[in-house]
């Protein structure tokens, strides 16, 4: 019995020997600077930032510290707080990083887009659009089955009424929806625009009119309306360069369809006095 015993004992005491030097002799310095970076992350690896993840941007940031050249602003999940924290850290200053947002180009719901085909148990988008490009007449709009709903980590999208809707509150622009979306009908722009184009069809005018009573027909009076040369129609769509618009509102007005959405806060009625009410 005893002699087993001391084989496997001494098998042991090679085996760890072994394991000790090639742990001295393999080791890999940790970077500190990596490792306090990373723990500032958010860990939500969306790649937003473009790289493959908070550990491959954490390892640019860290080889990065001489140079300055890698924006401490690149996440948007952790915006400006985490900017901060990432400046002090690399000793540097953190610049000033517009707030972006997912935004849907569509808006074309139940009520506006036309339904040509009934799917039976097909639950995603990808799956529907590889089945006659999906169950609406417009070929290139929200699908409304909830890809993009389903991989948000911060329940900032919901579906209603057969069309995506981004909570502009909850979103932090990670690019999730916008990835995962077959039809690409989300993007990610800077939030301080609210005006856009809620239509993504490049048909012409008069098959977007019989698909959707919602969608741009290409008629070019927003192009005519813009003071700024901000908007162009283009392959019978309108666009909006985010960089001269002003928010204005105008395309929107002119829109016959209203295609273009225009975010900006109402203004108020100024309540008026009960004696000039009175009068």
């Amino acid at each position: 019995m005893l002699i087993p015993v001391a084989i496997v004992v001494v098998m042991g005491l090679i085996a760890g020997i072994i394991l000790t030097i090639a742990s001295k002799l393999m080791y890999v310095p940790v970077d500190q600077l990596v490792v306090d970076i990373r723990e500032e992350l958010p860990g939500a690896n969306c790649g937003a930032c473009g790289f493959n993840g908070c550990d491959d941007y954490a390892a640019a940031l860290a080889a990065d510290k001489d140079e300055h050249a890698l924006s401490v602003s690149a996440c948007p999940v952790g915006g400006g707080d985490l900017a901060a924290k990432l400046a002090e850290i690399m000793g540097v200053e953190a610049e000033a990083a517009d707030p972006q947002v997912a935004v849907v180009m569509c808006h074309g719901n139940a009520g506006a887009a036309q339904k040509i085909l009934e799917f039976d148990r097909i639950s995603t988008c990808k799956a529907a659009s590889q089945l006659y490009g999906g169950q609406w007449a417009c070929a290139h709009g929200c699908l409304g089955l909830g890809d993009c709903a389903a991989v948000c980590d911060y329940d900032a999208i919901c579906v209603e009424d057969g069309v995506a809707y981004i909570d502009r509150e909850k979103c932090v622009a990670c690019g999730k929806c916008a990835k995962i979306c077959p039809k690409h009908v989300i993007e990610i722009r800077n939030k301080k625009n609210l005006v856009y184009v809620a239509c993504n069809s490049t048909a012409k005018g008069a098959q977007t009119r019989k698909s959707c009573s919602v969608g741009c027909i290409g008629c070019m009076k927003c192009q005519k309306a813009c003071k700024f040369e901000a908007v162009t129609v283009e392959n019978n769509l309108a666009k909006v360069d985010a960089d001269k618009c002003k928010n204005c509102g105008l395309c929107a007005k002119e829109c016959p369809t209203g295609a273009i959405l225009n975010l900006r806060p109402k203004k108020k009625a100024p309540v008026k006095k009960e004696a000039e009410a009175s009068a």
